[in-house]
């Protein structure tokens, strides 16, 4: 039996079958002849084409209000631009706050900045996905004033919420892990991956031999591709390259399931969590720490931003700069603590040139003035 949208079918009173196309919204239209003969369905797709002409294409929500808007920014160049998965994640949040909130069929220039702090309180216990809520909504709201929507913005001069960050794997915990999978297996072979190279578990998943030429590993960062299609040439570090060496070259990916297949992204993810756990490494070790630690090292060893930026593939240098500051840091709290221990030693040194255990009388001479921290705390001879 063939079956078609639309077909409205019944038998007259002359006890003749009768077929007519009649969509939910629109007028019925008369299909001659046999359904599915060749008259039938000549006529059943005029009628098509016909219905979707008459409609246009189909509208979500009322002009003015949050579906509309949505609707036109997901077709826009804007978001178009992003890269497939940031498209995903984007688009699950705004139908998510619309689902939760209600306010599809509201109008976007009613919207006010109470409206908005009310939305970000329900959701201060995550913070993270407060500010996902409020990053969203401001690219809605922008694109708005943007397409003479509104001329205001409510999102203006909101903070973010304060929200904890990915821990960054020490030196003890990457040894640990290292203790518990030895070069050869895969568990390793990710790891290392993720170590020497800085990148994300996405692209991560998607390397391949192929992208493994003249001492280095070419790679298109997921988050770049649609946008600037950039690739990072990063040099194979030694200990990667006895890691890569130890497994053989099959396969379309260097990394492949128990079932030699490709990893997806979150299976990956999955995978290397589970790994993580079995190394006995504490909970706040996760698969993108590695990344940072990678960042870490590289700022240790005197990186500069820009430098780390050319390993990690980040699209800007606020990110960077913290593993450099840090780094910073404390080469300079060293390097005053050295400076602090060479003048307690010298200090030290000419007290007992003295001979009589004390500070010799030039070294006090300006007493009131040179007195500090340093000396604050002494007797007084």
């Amino acid at each position: 039996m063939i079956r078609l949208k639309y077909i409205d079918r019944f038998t007259d009173r002359h006890g003749r079958e009768r077929c007519y196309y009649r969509p939910k919204r629109g007028a019925r239209i008369p299909l001659p002849g046999r359904p599915g003969s060749p008259e039938f369905m000549a006529a059943y797709e005029a009628a098509t084409r016909k219905q979707v002409v008459e409609r246009g294409p189909r509208q979500r929500g009322g002009p003015g209000t949050f579906d509309r808007l949505a609707q036109d920014y997901f077709c826009s160049p804007e978001f178009l631009r992003l890269a497939p998965s940031t498209q995903r994640t984007y688009r699950s949040v705004i139908e998510r706050l619309f689902l939760d909130e209600g306010i599809g069929h509201r109008l976007v220039r009613e919207m006010t900045r109470e409206h908005v702090r009310r939305i970000l309180a329900k959701r201060s216990a995550t913070p993270g996905a407060a500010n996902s809520v409020l990053q969203k909504l401001k690219v809605l709201i922008h694109f708005a004033i943007d397409n003479g929507w509104r001329k205001d913005d409510p999102t203006l001069r909101i903070k973010k919420f304060p929200k904890g960050e990915f821990h960054t794997w020490t030196e003890e915990e990457l040894a640990r892990f290292e203790r518990r999978w030895r070069v050869g297996t895969t568990e390793r072979l990710a790891y290392s991956l993720l170590l020497y190279t800085g990148q994300r578990r996405s692209d991560v998943v998607s390397m391949s031999w192929t992208d493994v030429k003249a001492g280095a590993i070419c790679v298109t960062p997921l988050k770049t591709k649609r946008t600037s299609g950039v690739k990072l040439w990063i040099p194979i570090h030694p200990i990667l390259k006895d890691v890569l060496q130890a497994c053989g070259e099959e396969g379309e990916t260097i990394l492949q399931t128990a079932f030699g297949r490709p990893f997806s992204s979150n299976g990956f993810g999955n995978y290397m969590a589970d790994k993580i756990s079995q190394a006995g490494l504490p909970d706040r070790c996760v698969t993108h720490g590695l990344r940072k630690a990678a960042a870490r090292r590289l700022a240790e060893a005197g990186c500069t931003a820009n430098e780390i930026a050319s390993i990690t593939g980040h699209a800007t240098l606020q990110e960077v700069s913290r593993y450099t500051k840090a780094a910073e840091q404390r080469s300079l709290a060293e390097a005053a603590m050295e400076r602090l221990l060479a003048r307690n030693s010298s200090m030290d040194s000419q007290t007992m040139d003295t001979g009589l255990g004390i500070p010799p009388k030039n070294l006090n001479s300006n007493r009131g003035v040179s007195e500090g921290w340093w000396s604050r705390g002494e007797s007084n001879p």
